[in-house]
């Protein structure tokens, strides 16, 4: 009995580790940089495909970087970043995070800015220029938010901290005595 009991407290504990919910990576992106995301049931998705091909191009891939993008790509269950593999679970918290829905022939495109906000959403186009010209309408604010996430370090004197009033000069540490 007292088995039984310890193998269904272990199944208990393991259960609730594996319940532990993955942040969403497009919230690391957030304030640094434009996520454009597509969903596609398979890898021979013709926009996935039409995409991909385009930024091999030196001229447009340049341009995705200038504009702070980043490439997410879902197929199926399988999620990338730039061509890296993500862990299955940020992999399922985008999903989550971006609700999809169905995807029966076409796949769906997100542009999401650094507001964290969707900009652009559509079925079965990529084109990088109508992308590109969206980026640039965006409001200059968004542009401002990539300075806003780099805070100054606190607590060096002479700096404010987050009362605003300029930081104390550290006090020496005592030794300690025996």
């Amino acid at each position: 009995m007292l088995i039984r009991s310890m193998i269904l407290a272990s199944v208990l504990v393991t259960g609730i580790a594996h319940a532990v919910e993955v942040p969403n990576p497009l919230d690391q992106e957030r304030a640094k940089a434009r996520p454009l995301v597509i969903v596609a049931r398979t890898e021979r998705d013709p926009t996935l495909f039409t995409l991909k091909k385009s930024l091999e191009d030196p001229a447009k891939k340049k341009a995705f970087d200038e504009r702070n993008m980043v490439l997410y790509t879902i197929v199926g269950i399988t999620g990338q970043r730039d061509g890296k593999d993500l862990e299955p679970q940020s992999t399922m918290s985008l999903i989550r995070g971006l609700k999809p829905g169905m995807i029966i022939d076409k796949a769906k495109v997100f542009l999401i800015g650094k507001d964290g906000e969707i900009k652009y959403k559509s079925e079965g186009e990529a084109d990088l220029d109508t992308l590109f010209k969206t980026v640039d309408a965006l409001p200059p604010a968004e542009q401002t938010l990539q300075a806003q996430a780099q805070p100054e370090p606190a607590g060096t004197p002479g700096t404010p901290n987050k009362s605003g009033k300029p930081a104390k000069p550290a006090k020496p540490v005592k030794a300690l005595e025996d």
